[in-house]
């Protein structure tokens, strides 16, 4: 039996973006049924423990700017769970994409942790790609140097433990660096996939979501997905609205408990 400690996650919806089902895959979709993204932060509670932020968002004006719908900012949906922005000492930065690694400055206390190839890629002559640099967004990149010059910035390579019932897990493919974080929860291990997999979808038909910059990498991550985690229910993708219908709702609207079990199998539900 294992010893370690059981956590709880909430999954907190702060935005939306309405879309087809072409628009999520690479090669298309033969329908054009609607097929939105959510937008999510997740928040790990620990017994005794700070809890850990795993990514930051963005904030209204990336969100204006790109088109998406702000349900609600990320700071008032961690208020909603009791969590105040700045009692918050580590946050994990899955990737560097304007919509996971924004609003840093709403966490001034903070710590963030990053894998190496991550920011390396997002600094590199790569950038030098209109195509490739289009999910970054400059402020969030040039921040993270502050970050590091001030002390406040961790680098990580490849799997690592972070803490008692939390790994690091290495998922490269839709980026250089992108990092999954495994989590030890009473049902098991839940693995926070990020957006190594947008939807449950792209897991299922082994198709990669469009903004890739490693096919072979992405669909390797999969495998790993599903080596670690043991099946659909522990796997927890970037961007799927299944994952607000599927699991258990939280303490407040737009949060679910993914470290509880789902209330029916993802697999009948996709």
């Amino acid at each position: 039996m294992s010893d370690a400690p059981a956590h709880c996650i909430h999954a907190i919806r702060y935005a939306r973006h309405e879309r087809v089902a072409a628009e999520n895959f690479i090669g298309g979709d033969d329908h054009a049924a609607p097929m939105p993204l959510d937008y999510f932060v997740w928040v790990i509670e620990r017994d005794g423990m700070a809890p850990v932020l795993v990514d930051t968002g963005f904030g209204v004006e990336a969100a204006a700017r790109r088109g998406r719908t702000m349900i609600r900012p990320v700071e008032a949906g961690l208020r909603a769970i009791g969590i105040e922005p700045e009692t918050i000492a580590d946050v994990i930065l899955t990737h560097l994409h304007y919509d996971h690694a924004g609003s840093l400055a709403l966490f001034p206390n903070a710590r963030f942790h990053v894998q190496d190839d991550e920011l390396a890629f997002a600094t590199s002559r790569a950038m030098t790609h209109k195509t490739v640099r289009a999910p970054f967004d400059a402020g969030p990149v040039a921040e993270m140097v502050h970050l590091l010059f001030g002390d406040r910035l961790i680098f990580h390579d490849g799997d690592e433990p972070f803490a008692p019932g939390i790994t690091l897990r290495l998922l490269a493919g839709h980026t250089a660096g992108l990092q999954g974080v495994e989590v030890a929860t009473a049902r098991g291990p839940v693995l926070l996939a990020s957006d190594a997999c947008h939807l449950y979808a792209n897991l299922v038909r082994e198709t990669p979501f469009p903004i890739v910059v490693d096919v072979p990498a992405y669909l390797d991550a999969h495998r790993r997905l599903f080596a670690l985690a043991g099946g659909l229910d522990h796997i927890i993708p970037g961007h799927d609205p299944l994952v607000l219908t599927a699991f258990p709702p939280g303490t407040a609207p737009d949060v679910a408990r993914v470290d509880l079990p789902p209330l029916h199998p993802i697999g009948d539900l996709i």
